[in-house]
């Protein structure tokens, strides 16, 4: 039996590329919506695009990931991170689908110095955080919850198109060393998703998800301007020289055993994704 399974934030970087990988699920029949059709930011409009359709699954891609934006947009922020979640919660709830919504690793504050687990506890050093938070805690009837870090990919704007594009045009970078963390490369997320979704698990849980390996920025920068043979000069510097509105965690690796294991994953390490990225980018 095909499973119909509603993707939202089609035109985000996990969307995108979720769409990109659906011609080799033909078990599931997907639906792809973005902002027009399904606005996560009036909770009405929730209400009315439910009103007639009926689903298995509902990953929720869709989020308000402007973190720096998030301090000034808090209301904005808690409304599509956290109580249009708590909305998808409970609609997913009543027509019996399952859930899958993607959280982040800046749930933490980033003072572990080993990596965390799904139970750590959580401490969000920002307004992004704490709403993303609020939108877990929002969906304890029913869901999946994978939380993720440093997304990238072909589409969209990330830290990998960035690096790309400021190569080409400055001799040298100033990159921030002391943020410690592991890219995830959005069409292996995507992979994940669907893993748990073909397993039909129907618990609630928190897993984590990110590529192998450990990196601070400066490291992938280096990175991208080798395996793209850019020549650009990288320069360490430190959070602190790099002032932004909304504080960021200095060390968010996950432990990924608990999703490996459950479903049997095996994870490719950074610099291999990080190369498949880059072929994919023109």
């Amino acid at each position: 039996m095909i499973k119909r399974v509603l993707v939202t934030g089609k035109n985000g970087q996990l969307g995108q590329s979720l769409q990109k990988i659906a011609g080799d699920y033909p078990q599931f029949d997907f639906i792809f919506v973005g902002r027009d059709e399904l606005d996560l930011a009036h909770s009405e409009t929730i209400t009315a695009f439910f009103a007639d359709k009926k689903f298995d699954a509902i990953i929720n891609c869709a989020a308000h990931t402007a973190v720096d934006k998030a301090e000034s947009e808090p209301q904005l922020a808690g409304q599509i991170n956290h109580l249009a979640v708590k909305q998808l919660a409970h609609i997913a709830k009543q027509m019996d689908a399952m859930l899958i919504h993607i959280s982040t690793d800046y749930v933490f504050d980033g003072t572990s110095h080993k990596p965390y687990m799904e139970t750590d506890p959580t401490n969000p050093k920002n307004v992004y955080g704490l709403t993303k938070l609020k939108g877990e805690q929002a969906i304890n009837p029913k869901g999946t919850i994978i939380r993720t870090s440093w997304v990238y990919s072909e589409f969209g704007n990330n830290f990998v198109k960035t690096m790309l594009r400021l190569g080409q045009d400055r001799d040298s970078l100033n990159i921030i060393f002391d943020q410690i963390g592991s890219p995830t490369y959005a069409t292996d997320l995507a992979e994940a998703c669907l893993a748990v979704i073909a397993r039909n698990y129907s618990d609630v849980a928190i897993y984590h998800y990110s590529n192998e390996g450990v990196c601070s920025w400066y490291d992938f920068a280096k990175a991208i301007f080798q395996i793209a043979n850019i020549n650009c000069q990288v320069n360490p510097i430190e959070a602190k020289y790099y002032p932004a509105p909304a504080k960021r965690p200095y060390y968010s690796i996950m432990n990924k055993a608990k999703i490996k294991k459950s479903y049997n994953l095996a994870i490719p390490y950074w610099r291999d994704s990080l190369k498949v990225c880059l072929s994919q980018i023109k």
